[in-house]
C-alpha cells in the first residue's frame, strides 16, 4: 500500500483528543515516597544498597511524612524491616506489627495522605521467599490467604 494521499490527522482533531495524547506530564502529586519502617527510637540508618534512602523507626518515619507532605508528596510506600521473622511471615499480620504501627502514627498526625502497605511476605519470612515453604516448593495462596488467618481482602489497621 502506498502512502496516503490524504494524511488523517485523528489525534490532532479536537482540544479533548489532543489533550488525551500529549505529553506526559509529572507533578509532585503524582509521586508516592517509598519509606523503609524499622524497630525502635530515633533510628535513621542508611541503606547502603540504596544512597539517600534509610530504614528509619515510627518516631522518625513521622517527621519524613510530614515533611514529604509539606513539599506536596501526598503518598507514601511502606516497607517492613521486622524485628523478628518466622517460616511464614506471621510478624506481618500482627497488630503490632511494624507496618501497623507505623500506620496508625503516621495517621494520627496527618491528615492528608495516603499510605500504601508491601504486602510482599519475604520481608517476614526466615527465607526470603514470598510464600510459605509447602513440599519444599513456594505457595504463595498459603502465605496471601491463610498464613495469618485471615482471608485476603483482611484489613489489619
Amino acid at each position: 500500500m502506498a502512502f496516503p494521499d490524504t494524511r488523517l490527522r485523528r489525534l490532532r482533531y479536537n482540544k479533548i483528543l489532543r489533550n488525551m495524547v500529549t505529553e506526559t506530564h509529572l507533578r509532585v502529586e503524582d509521586l508516592v515516597y517509598p519509606l523503609f519502617v524499622c524497630p525502635g527510637e530515633k533510628v535513621k540508618n542508611p541503606i547502603s544498597s540504596m544512597p539517600g534512602n534509610y530504614q528509619m523507626s515510627v518516631d522518625v518515619l513521622v517527621e519524613e511524612c510530614k515533611k514529604a507532605v509539606s513539599k506536596g508528596v501526598k503518598s507514601v510506600l511502606l516497607f517492613g524491616i521486622p524485628e523478628h521473622k518466622d517460616e511464614h511471615g506471621h510478624v506481618a499480620c500482627q497488630s503490632n506489627g511494624i507496618v501497623q504501627k507505623a500506620i496508625r502514627a503516621i495517621k494520627a498526625e496527618i491528615d492528608d495522605i495516603l499510605i500504601i502497605a508491601d504486602v510482599c511476605n519475604c520481608e517476614y519470612t526466615t527465607h526470603g521467599h514470598c510464600g510459605t515453604i509447602v513440599g519444599g516448593d513456594v505457595d504463595n495462596e498459603v502465605a496471601v490467604g491463610t498464613a495469618c488467618g485471615r482471608s485476603r481482602n483482611a484489613r489489619f489497621v
